[in-house]
């Protein structure tokens, strides 16, 4: 449980640094210049949705698992394997099952860094559910 608690931890700080993002979002994308930074703010939910998609699947896999035989690495891989093919085919628009998507290239990039960093996450702290 308390791997658990420590993913929802992170995804917590996540949020927070997506509603930051969200709020200085008008005020740049308003001024001249600072292309990057407003790049970064345009593409920054979607980073934010790749690390939530993994952490969020990886904590319903590993509850779940006690449920059947399959090892954690599997749990992590297949929430990794669904978390990308979610967030990959609404990028290139074959659904808009989080909202009305317009296709950018950037997005699809902060998407993959996302799951990556996700899978990172993952992999580094090798959460299970042991249950107190």
């Amino acid at each position: 449980m308390k791997d658990i608690l420590t993913l929802a931890k992170i995804q917590i700080i996540v949020i927070v640094l997506f509603v930051f993002s969200k709020w200085l979002r008008p005020d740049v994308l308003s001024t001249e210049g600072y292309v990057l930074f407003k790049l970064f703010l345009l593409s920054f939910p979607n980073l934010v949705e790749g690390i939530i998609g993994v952490l969020t699947l990886t904590v319903i896999g590993i509850y779940l698992k006690k449920y059947t035989k399959i090892t954690y690495r599997v749990t992590y891989l297949l929430a990794i394997t669904l978390a990308t093919i979610y967030v990959t085919t609404q990028e290139l628009k074959f659904h808009n099952l989080g909202g009305n998507n317009v296709y950018d290239p950037n997005d699809l990039i902060f998407s993959a860094v996302g799951i990556l960093v996700g899978a990172f996450i993952i992999f580094r702290l090798k959460p299970k559910y042991e249950p107190e």
